[in-house]
């Protein structure tokens, strides 16, 4: 596993995964960053940084959830889809976003998720897909949020406006959710509430979309998202939960094979990813 730090400064680290490098820093009375640094000193210097490394998935997430309907523009795209563009009816979207309970789905295992640089695919039984950029908060078994990453939530927007019911076929495919292209230490983000997204997709090297928003938008509050996760249930170290989506693309667009996505979010990165057919 690599680390960089503020300066670009990279090292390989002895370890597998992030989660022993929290459980690491526990041990050792430490910081997760402290303990980081610690590694990297003992660990192979990268002269060129991670340049000409190929990125894979920053962490063995055995299941990502995700949150739906957290920002306002996520349920005016809801209810777009549920009601043929009528947007003065009032939806079951309109009830979650004002419920004390948050709607959390199942999104994807490790063997369905994909990292940095690797192809998304595309429903072969859908006409209407886009990405949904989103803050993923990296857990342990006991609910902490112990690290940030990006997550892309594809989506089905046609599937899911169909038929509620149809949610975990709108969310859940071969290679519909990737993560990346690292994780930051929880206490390395200064205001999560206070994060630049920015979401470009390229076609045919020219930019399709291109928009921005921030978590400043977010309606809940991570910790209120987690407690209800955990409630009766059973998290495993490095569950990634993402928090919902504040950009999505015009209402007219759908994805297409060979479309680039870009997501970034400030102080995390950028995760860049292919788009395929089916």
């Amino acid at each position: 596993m690599a680390a960089v730090d503020e300066d670009g400064k990279a090292a390989l680290l002895d370890a597998e995964d992030f989660m022993p490098i929290v459980y690491g820093a526990r041990e050792n009375g430490v910081s997760t960053v402290a303990h980081v640094r610690r590694l990297m000193e003992r660990g192979e210097a990268l002269a060129n940084g991670i340049e000409g490394l190929r990125l894979l998935v920053p962490l063995t997430a055995p299941e990502v959830w995700a949150a739906g309907v957290t920002y306002q523009r996520s349920r005016e795209a809801r209810n777009y889809e549920a009601t043929g563009g009528r947007m003065d009816a009032t939806t079951f979207y309109d009830k979650v976003y004002d419920a004390e309970r948050p709607e959390l789905f199942f999104k994807s295992t490790a063997a369905r998720t994909v990292g940095p640089g690797e192809p998304v695919c595309l429903r072969s039984d859908s006409n209407w897909q886009v990405p949904e950029p989103e803050l993923g908060l990296v857990l342990d078994r006991d609910g902490s949020i112990v690290g940030f990453t990006i997550g892309n939530d594809m989506s089905s927007r046609d599937i899911e406006g169909e038929n509620p019911l149809y949610l975990p076929q709108a969310k859940i495919w071969r290679n519909s959710c990737a993560i990346g292209p690292c994780v930051v230490p929880a206490e390395a983000i200064g205001d999560p509430y206070a994060l630049e997204l920015r979401l470009i997709i390229r076609r045919g090297g020219e930019t399709a979309v291109d928009e921005r928003a921030s978590t400043s938008q977010l309606k809940r509050r991570l910790e209120e998202l987690v407690s209800f996760l955990k409630r009766d249930n059973v998290l495993f170290d490095g569950t990634v939960l993402l928090t919902g989506t504040c950009i999505v693309p015009p209402n007219d667009f759908t994805l297409a094979a060979g479309d680039v996505i870009e997501i970034g979010i400030g102080g995390i990165g950028t995760l860049v990813n292919p788009v395929e057919a089916a």
